[in-house]
């Protein structure tokens, strides 16, 4: 279980930091839109990976402590 939250952590904060990134980067370059998304709503949903990689992180130390 501690091996799933730990690679849950890491692929979700890597696609989180992506799209991030990536919504950023279009609104640099003064576009609003992306493939149909307002670039907001890119940042947040980028901000809800890396919420989600926190929070299994979080209960992945939790679990090492049970042990």
């Amino acid at each position: 279980m501690n091996a799933l939250l730990m690679w849950t952590g890491r692929v979700a904060g890597l696609i989180g930091a992506l799209v991030a990134c990536t919504a950023v980067l279009v609104r640099a370059a003064g576009m609003w839109n992306l493939g149909g998304l307002q670039v907001g709503t890119l940042l947040q949903g980028g901000l809800a990976a890396m919420v989600l990689a926190t929070l299994a992180y979080v209960a992945a130390m939790a679990e090492r402590g049970r042990s």
